[in-house]
C-alpha cells in the first residue's frame, strides 16, 4: 500500500478531511485527527490501547506502536509495505470511528459501512 491509497481510503470516510499536522498530512474528521502521513512513508493511525495491542500482536510485520508517549495513547504506525488493502481499510476505519461522533458512525452503519 502506499501513501495515495492512505490518502484515498481516509478521504472516502463521511466527513473526513485532509489538512496539516506539524507539517505532514493529517486526515480528520471534525477536526479530530484520526491518521497522520509522517515522512517516513509509513502511516500513524489513532487506536485505543486494547485495539492497538490486538492488532500489533495479530499482525506484528504491519503494526508497530508508536515510540514514546504517544504510542501509550493508542497511536499506531502502520508499514505500509506491509499492509494489503482489506486491513489497511479496516485499521482506518476503526481509526476514523475512534474519533468521528456517534452521529457520523451511525450514518456510516446505515449505509453499510
Amino acid at each position: 500500500m502506499t501513501r495515495e491509497d492512505v490518502r484515498r481510503i481516509a478521504l472516502e470516510l463521511p466527513g473526513a478531511t485532509e489538512k496539516s499536522h506539524f507539517g505532514k498530512p493529517d486526515f480528520r474528521v471534525r477536526d479530530r485527527v484520526f491518521a497522520t502521513l509522517p515522512e517516513d512513508g509509513n502511516a500513524v493511525i489513532k487506536l485505543t490501547r486494547d485495539q492497538q495491542e490486538m492488532i500489533c500482536g495479530a499482525e506484528a510485520a504491519v503494526f508497530r506502536p508508536v515510540d514514546g508517549g504517544w504510542g501509550k495513547q493508542g497511536w499506531t504506525r502502520v508499514m505500509l509495505a506491509a499492509a494489503d488493502e482489506p486491513t489497511l481499510r479496516s485499521a482506518l476505519v476503526t481509526a476514523w470511528r475512534n474519533t468521528a461522533p456517534a452521529t457520523l458512525r451511525k450514518a456510516f452503519d446505515l449505509a453499510g459501512g
